[in-house]
């Protein structure tokens, strides 16, 4: 691991820390199960293993677990949403995060980054792959594919070291992974249909990162092996 404590890497805030148990939302005419609906706490909370005190998540098939402890969204991209959706509301959490953060986007947080927050310590592990549940979050099933294209995903936490965080609490860099590639190039390698010898490149560099789940490796082997190059 090397250090990081550059300008491009520093420190960021937790603007709101929110959690939210699962509940039964009608959707297209049946009765789903869901833990998209997040909301601030104004208190400090236990960071665990598997998620914050007072969150779970419905599916655990695609929802949490150890690669999705925690699910960081950049409060820069509320502006974005709010020019897009001029007629919503959007309070924090409305992403179904846990961590709406200041300062930091995709382009400059990275894979096997480890930062310090509150007592806890976390990992960088992947960015967020939007399901049709963010769509019943926003009453609209094209906001899916809007949320993925726009590039904002936000992106996913593993915690190494349990603690308390609270809003307000600064999220610094403790360190980086050597082979670490950018969460928002990650977000378009998965979405890329041919790959240039750079992207290569960064899919190499992205599976020796230890961070990244063997789910998202997997999917980048078979990727490697059947997608022509472009040269």
């Amino acid at each position: 691991m090397a250090d990081a404590k550059d300008e491009s890497q520093g420190q960021m805030k937790l603007m709101s820390v929110n959690t939210g148990l699962p509940r039964d939302v009608m959707w297209h005419g049946r009765s789903v199960s869901t833990g998209i609906f997040k909301e601030p706490v104004h208190s400090r909370v236990a960071l665990r293993k598997l998620n914050l005190d007072g969150d779970r998540q419905a599916d655990l098939g695609v929802h949490g677990g150890e690669y999705k402890a925690v699910y960081c969204y950049p409060l820069a991209h509320y502006d974005y949403w709010k020019r897009e959706l001029p007629d919503r509301e959007l309070p924090m959490g409305i992403f179904g995060e846990n961590f709406t953060l200041d300062r930091f986007l995709e382009g400059s947080v990275h894979l096997g980054d480890r930062f310090s927050v509150g007592s806890a310590e976390v990992i960088v592990t992947q960015p967020r792959l939007p399901c049709y549940k963010l769509g019943m979050r926003f009453e609209s099933d094209e906001m899916v594919k809007r949320f993925f294209v726009s590039g904002r995903t936000g992106f996913y936490l593993a915690v190494t070291s349990e603690g308390g965080v609270g809003a307000g609490d600064e999220m610094t860099i403790i360190s980086r992974d050597l082979n670490g590639v950018p969460v928002s190039e990650i977000t378009r390698l998965y979405a890329e249909k041919r790959y240039s010898n750079t992207d290569v490149a960064w899919v190499q560099r992205a599976l020796r990162v230890a961070a990244l789940p063997e789910s998202w490796k997997e999917h980048f082997r078979q990727r490697l092996g059947h997608i022509p190059t472009l040269g």
